[in-house]
């Protein structure tokens, strides 16, 4: 007898409830947005920003306040320091430096500072990494092209794989891509860049009814938007570690987003007549289980490794967790409701159909 976490004949109406969705995603996007405008901004880490993080270890506690007064000195210029672990001994400094700062000497500098501030407190260096201002932006460039062209990517095989339009998907990747080269002479940085291509992409799947390939963007969108905006408002640094559970992310709330879509392209070969809300309902129940096993599963290992990972890991953990929730939710209630938006269930059985062709002189005509 087969395990079964949730029976596979549940009929709950999440088309139905969908509305709901859109208010609770709505609200997300404007706190977050209003936050990375007006409100903490987006924190960049030294990945991106350039500057320098030490990390130190004292040998009793110290108050922040202190700690920040006591190297508010001329070498270290634009000083912040974090707590970091339990304590109060261990912290994380970050200042801004010019790009031949030798580490030696802002070693040197930092200890003679710590040492003049705290006499009697031991304190060790444990970690010192230094990023110029030319490898951050270069940092930064990397990281969000990465992110457009692998939500380009995306498009292209959902179109091929759901709406049996590879060739679509193909032209529409080369000339955004051609696109995104071109703007990048007119000198434009690359986060304009990169939402202005966004735009375009979902512009130019409406306008080639893409609607499988537009659902999967507007769902990966709404989840890095959303996580994006909720680590500004907790004042998380965005740096590499962050950068990579977002990519993460976007692969994760995909595949959601693809067994959904797979299990929906087989009920509408099997029931063809039916409403599509009926047939994206039936589709999402049926995979309910898989969906929270899996989920539920990535959720606590996550959560493990926010708790007990360290504090090197804690931003990506943090950035998982959020984006584990927001992502199954957005292929349940965004990237299933798009389809419902754009057509109905003639319009998909239509695109499932796969054109024949008749060999020469099959029927007695060459």
């Amino acid at each position: 007898m087969a395990f079964a976490f949730i029976k596979h004949d549940t009929k709950i109406d999440f088309i139905g409830k969908r509305h709901i969705a859109y208010a609770i995603s709505i609200l997300l996007l404007l706190v977050g947005l209003g936050s990375a405008l007006w409100g903490n901004g987006l924190r960049m880490g030294i990945d991106f920003a350039g500057g320098v993080i030490v990390q130190v270890q004292f040998a009793q506690p110290v108050e922040d306040e202190v700690l920040k007064k006591s190297l508010d000195i001329p070498e270290l210029p634009g000083i912040s320091t974090q707590r970091f672990g339990e304590g109060a001994r261990d912290y994380l400094l970050r200042f801004s430096s010019a790009e031949n700062t030798d580490a030696a000497a802002l070693r040197t500098s930092v200890l003679a500072a710590l040492a003049k501030a705290f006499p009697g407190n031991d304190v060790e260096i444990q970690r010192l990494e230094m990023v110029g201002p030319k490898v951050g932006d270069d940092l930064t460039n990397k990281a969000l092209g990465a992110l457009y062209y692998a939500t380009l990517l995306i498009a292209v095989y959902i179109s091929g794989r759901f709406e049996q339009r590879w060739m679509a998907g193909v032209a529409m990747a080369a000339v955004l891509w051609g696109g995104m080269y071109l703007a990048g002479l007119t000198g434009l940085g690359m986060g304009w860049l990169v939402l202005v291509a966004l735009g375009i992409t979902l512009v130019v799947c409406f306008v080639l009814k893409l609607n499988f390939a537009l659902g999967a963007l507007v769902g990966l969108i709404h989840d890095v938007f959303i996580t994006v905006g909720l680590l500004s408002l907790m004042n998380v640094e965005i740096d590499l570690n962050v950068m990579a559970a977002l990519l993460t992310l976007v692969g994760y709330s995909l595949n959601d987003t693809i067994i959904v879509y797979d299990r929906l392209r087989e009920n509408l070969r099997a029931a063809p007549k039916q409403p599509l809300a009926s047939l994206i309902n039936r589709s999402v129940n049926q995979t309910l289980s898989r969906t929270i096993l899996t989920s539920g599963t990535t959720f606590v290992a996550t959560l493990a490794l926010y708790l007990l990972g360290g504090g090197v890991i804690h931003d990506f953990a943090l950035t998982m967790l959020i984006g584990v929730f927001v992502g199954t939710a957005s292929s349940i209630y965004v990237s299933s409701a798009v389809l419902l938006a754009l057509g109905d269930t003639e319009f998909y059985v239509h695109q499932q159909e796969r054109p024949v062709y008749e060999k020469p002189g099959e029927h007695g005509i060459v």
